[in-house]
């Protein structure tokens, strides 16, 4: 890997970070908040990001008690989600994410699969960042789930939750993401973000939330253009700029749905200019479910 300098970072980080800028927008993050999150340098992300994160910002992070990527449900409550209707272990595991254990299988699909080799090879070993399963096998000793509450200690607003996830057998960072809730211009109800720090910059996902007559509960990224819910990536700028890209042609969706006794299990689907490239099934069990059964 060619070394750049601590402003520019790899070559291969640089000449993506340059596709952001060459194709995407120029905006001011104060007039487009919905595009604000963490953003990496140029190093790597690693498990350790968000504990760096907090300290730069202010933010206390909290890991005492049961903490859920939505502390409440209803705050994604809209036109295409009546949450009485998603069935409780959704509803539970979303509010108490911490107290779940998860079991993730993947399927990559046909000519895709080298295009994950290349991106683990060039990007997500060296960041320790989205390091999606080649294989069955590297997921197959299941994976750790830390849930960090992050407030702001003057006001005392829970201002995001991260999500870091890694994969006992490689011993490789899944991913390390931030969850909350915002609206986007090309939305009318409120969409769940997730960001995922990148060097210089990030990749966010807005996904539309949806619930359904049998119970499940989906969410899915796509749309029409800039402004809408779907994929961004975004690089800084000067100040309080940035560069974003909106990536139309990546889209995925998440159902979410009762299984077993106490079990909710997921289907998370990713496309690539309308073919889908990634299949990633999970099984969520409450940690006292699994040692009960043990």
């Amino acid at each position: 890997m060619i070394w750049l300098g601590d402003r520019a970072g790899y070559l291969s980080d640089w000449v993506t970070q340059q596709w952001v800028r060459l194709t995407g927008r120029r905006i001011r993050l104060a007039d487009h908040c919905w595009l604000d999150g963490p953003r990496g340098n140029t190093r790597g992300i690693g498990k350790g990001f968000f504990a760096g994160y907090a300290s730069q910002h202010g933010l206390e992070i909290v890991e005492d008690g049961t903490r859920g990527l939505m502390p409440d449900f209803r705050a994604v409550a809209g036109a295409s989600l009546d949450p009485d209707m998603v069935a409780p272990v959704v509803r539970d595991f979303y509010e108490k994410t911490s107290a779940y254990e998860l079991d993730v299988w993947s399927e990559w699909h046909g000519m895709f699969k080298p295009f994950g080799t290349a991106l683990a090879v060039l990007f997500s070993r060296r960041l320790q960042q989205l390091n999606i399963p080649l294989s069955p096998l590297d997921s197959s000793k299941g994976m750790s789930s830390d849930v960090l509450q992050m407030w702001d200690r003057r006001s005392g607003r829970l201002v995001q939750t991260g999500w870091v996830r890694e994969l006992h057998a490689t011993r490789n960072l899944l991913y390390a993401g931030s969850y909350s809730i915002c609206t986007v211009p090309g939305y009318p109800s409120p969409c769940v973000k997730v960001v995922f720090p990148l060097p210089n910059g990030n990749a966010i996902v807005l996904m539309k939330p949806e619930s359904h007559p049998d119970g499940s509960f989906s969410l899915t990224s796509s749309g029409k253009g800039f402004g809408d819910p779907g994929f961004y990536f975004t690089v800084q700028g000067q100040g309080e700029t940035i560069w974003a890209r909106y990536v139309q042609s990546m889209q995925e969706r998440i159902a979410v749905y009762a299984a077993e006794r106490g079990t909710a299990r997921a289907d998370h689907i990713l496309w690539l200019w309308g073919q889908p490239f990634l299949r990633l099934h999970y099984r969520l069990r409450k940690a006292a479910d699994v040692v009960a059964s043990a």
